[in-house]
C-alpha cells in the first residue's frame, strides 16, 4: 500500500503563486509514477503534472510554463510550484500515485486551491 498526504493550497489572487507538497509512505519503492491531478466543480479529474520513476515529467498544456513539478527522492515527496495562477486553476488538487505490478492507484485527501480575479 502507498499512502499520500498533501499540504499547501489555499486562496490567492490571480497572478499569485502557491506550492503544494505530497509525502508518500508505505511501499514507496513500488511507485512507478506520482504527481498531481485536479478536479473543478462539475468537471472530471484531470492530470496536472506527473513524474515517472525514470524522472520523466508530463504536464497538462494548460499549466505548462506556469507550474513546475519537483521531487525529493530521499523524502519520498513531490512538490508542485504554481506560478501565474489564473481563476481557471481553481480546483481541488489531488496527489496521486501509480504503484505495484498491477498499476494500483492511491490518492491523497485533496487540497483546495482558489484563485480569485
Amino acid at each position: 500500500q502507498v499512502q499520500l498526504v498533501e499540504s499547501g493550497g489555499g486562496a490567492v489572487q490571480a497572478g499569485g503563486s502557491l506550492r503544494l507538497s505530497c509525502a508518500a509512505s508505505g511501499s514507496t519503492a513500488s511507485i512507478n509514477a506520482m504527481g498531481w491531478y485536479r478536479q473543478a466543480p462539475e468537471k472530471q479529474r484531470e492530470l496536472v503534472a506527473t513524474f515517472t520513476r525514470e524522472g520523466r515529467t508530463n504536464y497538462a498544456d494548460s499549466v505548462r510554463g506556469r507550474f513546475t513539478i519537483g521531487r525529493d527522492n530521499a523524502e519520498n515527496t513531490v512538490y508542485l510550484q504554481m506560478n501565474s495562477l489564473k481563476p481557471e486553476d481553481t480546483a481541488v488538487y489531488y496527489c496521486g500515485a501509480i504503484w505495484g505490478a498491477y498499476a494500483n492507484r492511491s490518492w491523497g485527501q485533496g487540497t483546495q486551491v482558489t484563485v480569485s480575479s
